[in-house]
């Protein structure tokens, strides 16, 4: 509940400031800036996986919420009394993005604190749901609250819900969300030692290192396309509208919560990592057939199946880092997963100057069969993730 008050706040605002940056400045440039700066918090993932391993976890999400909901709320005042300039929407971006991105660590290990490894696959599934469908439902809703109530009305509510976001923390505080094992004490030098013993745990590990090399491979080649260059394929591809465009999206929203639902469902299988392996190859496969398409009808079946899909990559990599990991690392093992998501923002220069002199469907195809010739390698190459299951022994 915590998780899908505070995402739905976080994927409103964005919206919000976004809609206002534009009609603020009328340049896509400043609006490409107010995105960066709202992502680049990603690259914090390594450091925030520290804070996560060494405080109480808990506690942590409740000061990213009393964060997100105190610099906000400074927006929201500004604007209700006057036009916000642009440098302070951008510094909302980050407020909002310095709240998001480094609690993510914390936010998906505690997660095993609390169910434990037999339920932590359908436990994370079920996670992933809330966060989907916040990202469905929440631009959907500040795009609404803009249109009926106006900017600074549709903040303040959204805002709010950091505050529901807080309070649903609540009976957690006494849940032990802190790793054990781990010196109390926080000496000089020992943030960076904790870092360089993630870094190594991850080196070391060939199953961590191995997931990691997917999430690294995913958001270079295919999450940056679905981010960025959706209203292309609706446009020159399909010939849709704006709201054309919405429906497209929302059935991979849909679809991935159908894929969630059913790893949920399936509790605790038997060999997570094939169906990580390959699911996550399937969905690459989807891309490319997607990047073919020129049927409206086709592409709409194409992108939620791609959606559902999308449930076997976007679960299971988190999963098995927590399962392939011990406890006192994981935070760090989750921040170092954070920071090789953060590569999305430069990966979309490379994959856009691609797509500038080869067509935007070209890049696609060859990027999702790049995706799948890099998971025939590593099935090669580690067979044992394709047969892991979970299990204390393995």
């Amino acid at each position: 509940m915590s998780n899908l008050f505070f995402f739905c706040g976080a994927w409103t605002q964005t919206l919000i400031l976004g809609w206002l940056v534009f009609e603020t400045t009328r340049s896509e440039m400043l609006l490409a800036v107010f995105t960066a700066v709202r992502l680049a918090p990603m690259l914090l993932g390594p450091f925030a996986g520290v804070l996560s391993d060494r405080y109480d976890r808990v506690r942590l999400l409740a000061l990213a919420c009393s964060w997100a909901l105190g610099a906000v709320s400074v927006v929201a005042t500004m604007e209700s009394f006057f036009r916000v300039p642009y440098w302070a929407l951008v510094l909302g971006g980050l407020a909002i993005g310095l709240a998001q991105s480094p609690s993510q660590p914390a936010r998906f290990a505690l997660v095993l604190d609390l169910v434990g490894r037999e339920n932590l696959s359908n436990a994370n599934a079920l996670n992933a749901m809330a966060m989907n469908m916040t990202q469905v439902v929440g631009p959907a809703i500040g795009g609404a609250m803009i249109s009926t109530l106006g900017a600074p009305e549709a903040l303040w509510i959204s805002t709010a819900w950091y505050g529901v976001s807080l309070a649903a923390l609540w009976p957690l505080r006494s849940s032990g969300g802190r790793t054990t094992g781990v010196a109390s004490d926080f000496g000089p030098g020992s943030f960076v030692t904790m870092l360089r013993a993630g870094v190594r745990t991850v080196l070391t590990n060939r199953l961590a290192a191995s997931v990691l090399g997917v999430t690294l491979a995913a958001n270079v080649l295919l999450w940056p396309i679905y981010q960025a260059f959706m209203p292309v394929f609706a446009q020159e591809a399909l010939g849709l509208d704006a709201a054309g465009l919405g429906w497209l999206l929302t059935c991979s929203g849909a679809g991935g919560l159908v894929g969630s639902l059913v790893i949920a469902m399936l509790g605790d299988f038997r060999f997570k990592g094939g169906l990580f392996v390959f699911g996550t190859a399937t969905w690459a496969s989807l891309w490319s057939l997607f990047a073919l398409s020129h049927s409206v009808a086709l592409s709409f079946v194409l992108m939620a199946c791609i959606g559902v899909m999308s449930a076997s990559f976007g679960v299971l990599q988190t999963t098995l880092l927590l399962m392939v990991t011990k406890p006192s690392v994981q935070g760090r093992v989750l921040g170092i997963q954070e920071l090789a998501i953060g590569v999305m923002p430069f990966a979309s220069l490379g994959l856009g100057a691609a797509a500038q002199w080869a067509g935007v469907g070209t890049t696609t195809f060859l990027s999702a069969l790049l995706l799948v010739a890099v998971l025939a390698v590593l099935a090669l190459c580690v067979p044992q993730l394709l047969r892991y299951s979970g299990d204390e022994a393995a």
